[in-house]
């Protein structure tokens, strides 16, 4: 065999979600574009913030020596600064650029962080449903992934955790707002989660990481807020990402975030840096950590995608999905009229409506959509999820 039987292995469970986007490239060349409702990937349609795009010319134009060159692995000391300043103020912890550490978006920062964190036979615990490539990441490095499911309100189920926990849990990750289910933790969740791990460091005689994955948390509704995991665990580190927050997939820009309060806090800030170099990574993009240095308090317009939300929830509700109203990002988790989730899925492709099974997320008998689409995608599909459904009745 050519290549390495762990990645012929991953190949075969490779993301559902690419499965649909590239089905839905067919779809679109033989029925029109306008034809085909495509709600498999999450890639944001909101327009960059108009600051973007003042301080992207702007900063175009500024000579500045080696404004393309290397810039030191960790990122520029003036982006970090301006990172931890931010996060300082909203979280009360005094954080300095030294435990800021920018990244290849919140994908590039998970990947280094558990380079860094991980020994062969380490366990993460994911909860379900997850994000695709979490399992992926983590046997990256030979971790072991540990499940533990979530309520069905998709709030975080701390017996669940307490009972993955075990000598050889080396990390918690979470994600929230969640993808693919919206969820926000909330406040008590996130301090009953910060007191098991407490507990369970103590009776392990060892540090139980609680990595914090929040590519999302400036995109929430209805005056939600998403709590400070720095601020409620001091074992606690985030891998945050501008390509929601801006509208920046693209451009792969993000940071990864220590709490100052962490176990060998400056061990582990130098061997994030020597991972993100080692890894290939060897920097995050040097003229979008100038950018984002310049957009600390800059968001895209988050009422566009609660307007789509709303719509999209009020015709699923109509026509007779069940499902928890999501409280940030920008998917909706639905209940499966049937048990077969990816036969459900197939219904909806027979009406060119592209969603994706939860059973990819550790999530059967639901399915995802990504509602960062275009408002006329929306309204036009409601007649095939309506005949979708009807048709399992």
């Amino acid at each position: 065999m050519t290549i390495a039987k762990k990645i012929s292995s991953s190949m075969t469970q490779s993301s559902m979600i690419r499965k649909m986007f590239e089905e839905g490239i067919l779809l679109k060349k033989k029925y029109g574009a306008d034809k085909v409702y495509d709600f498999s990937l999450g890639n944001p349609n909101v327009e960059q913030p108009d600051k973007f795009k003042i301080e992207l010319v702007k900063l175009a134009k500024e000579i500045i020596p080696l404004k393309h060159g290397y810039t030191p692995n960790a990122g520029y000391p003036e982006t970090r600064k301006a990172i931890a300043d931010k996060i300082g103020k909203t979280t009360g912890l005094k954080i300095s650029a030294n435990h800021i550490v920018m990244s290849c978006g919140a994908g590039g920062a998970l990947n280094v962080i558990f380079k860094a964190l991980l020994d062969p036979g380490d366990e993460v615990i994911v909860l379900n449903p997850f994000f695709v490539e979490y399992p992926f990441y983590i046997e990256n490095y030979g971790g072991v992934v540990r499940y533990a499911r979530t309520k069905e309100d998709f709030s975080l189920d701390i017996d669940a955790i307490a009972r993955a926990i075990n000598r050889k849990t080396k990390a918690i990750i979470i994600n929230s707002p969640n993808n693919p289910t919206g969820k926000v933790y909330s406040k008590k969740n996130i301090a009953d989660l910060a007191k098991l791990l407490r507990e369970k460091g103590r009776a392990y005689k060892r540090a139980i990481y609680l990595i914090s994955d929040e590519p999302y948390a400036e995109i929430v509704f209805d005056g939600v807020v998403v709590p400070s995991v720095l601020k409620a665990y001091a074992n606690s580190i985030v891998a945050y990402s501008y390509s929601k927050t801006l509208s920046l997939p693209g451009e792969r820009i993000g940071y990864i975030a220590v709490n100052p309060k962490i176990n060998e806090s400056d061990n582990l800030i130098n061997a994030l840096i020597l991972c993100t170099r080692i890894l290939g990574f060897v920097h995050a993009p040097a003229l979008m950590q100038r950018i984002v240095a310049r957009l600390q308090n800059v968001t895209i317009d988050v009422k566009i995608y609660q307007k789509k939300r709303d719509m999209l929830c009020a015709g699923l509700a109509k026509a007779g999905y069940k499902f928890e109203k999501p409280q940030g990002a920008f998917y909706l988790f639905v209940k499966s009229p049937i048990p077969d989730d990816v036969k459900f899925v197939k219904r909806l492709l027979k009406r060119n409506i592209l969603a994706v099974p939860g059973s990819g997320f550790g999530g059967p008998g639901y399915f995802r959509i990504a509602y960062c689409v275009d408002d006329a995608t929306i309204i036009n599909s409601m007649q095939g999820f309506a005949e979708a459904i009807n048709e399992c009745r």
